[in-house]
């Protein structure tokens, strides 16, 4: 068993902090684990003091998982960050690769994947989710079918007409993208105004998804 002598833990439900806590140590031999409830904490500590390896959630209070890893990684470049979290859509995954993550794993994954993912990272991998790979890949193939309009719309504002496209409502896409209805509304909104359209089917025309 390769051991690695440092990794960080920063997740803010002491539950699974303490659960993940376990599975790394049954499974990796590790020199130090450290665990922590907030992004500042883990940019204090973590800035000072790198670790080879940091899983960070991304629903954190106060800063969020992502602007961490960002920050984290202009200072130790070497670090290798990981995200284990609930979040499956196309922002928080594109956000969380650009900032510097070299895995992206959803919280469904069984501990034992996660502890080979942390290996495989530590050995120059980048394992993701398979429901994020299709993801990645579905969004390169979109940007393939659509047009100039749908790429001036923002990153969200696509995810919200590609939900659209595939027929679902405002409060089927709300539970998928964990937001509220009025939040949807709004982003339609904009979308059709940017669009200059009065409809759905007009949008979905328009940016060459219908």
């Amino acid at each position: 068993m390769v051991k690695i002598d440092r990794i960080a833990i920063i997740e803010d439900d002491k539950k699974v902090r303490h659960y993940m806590a376990e599975q790394i140590q049954l499974g990796i031999e590790v020199g130090e684990l450290l665990c922590i409830s907030d992004a500042e904490t883990a940019l204090k500590e973590l800035a000072v003091n790198p670790v080879d390896i940091a899983l960070f959630d991304i629903n954190l209070p106060g800063m969020n998982g992502i602007e961490c890893i960002r920050r984290l990684k202009l200072l130790h470049p070497r670090i290798q960050m990981m995200v284990l979290t609930i979040y499956d859509n196309t922002d928080n995954i594109f956000n969380a690769l650009k900032a510097g993550a070299t895995s992206y794993l959803l919280k469904g994954t069984p501990p034992e994947k996660i502890v080979e993912a942390i290996y495989e990272v530590y050995n120059g991998g980048s394992p993701i989710s398979s429901q994020i790979a299709r993801k990645v890949i579905d969004a390169f193939t979109l940007k393939e079918k659509t047009n100039e309009y749908f790429q001036e719309l923002s990153r969200r504002e696509q995810e919200m007409l590609e939900q659209l496209s595939k027929g679902y409502r405002y409060k089927e896409i709300a539970d998928k993208l964990f937001v509220s209805i009025e939040t949807v509304r709004t982003h339609i909104r904009n979308i059709y105004e940017k669009l200059h359209v009065n409809s759905r089917v007009e949008a979905l025309k328009k940016t060459g998804l219908l």
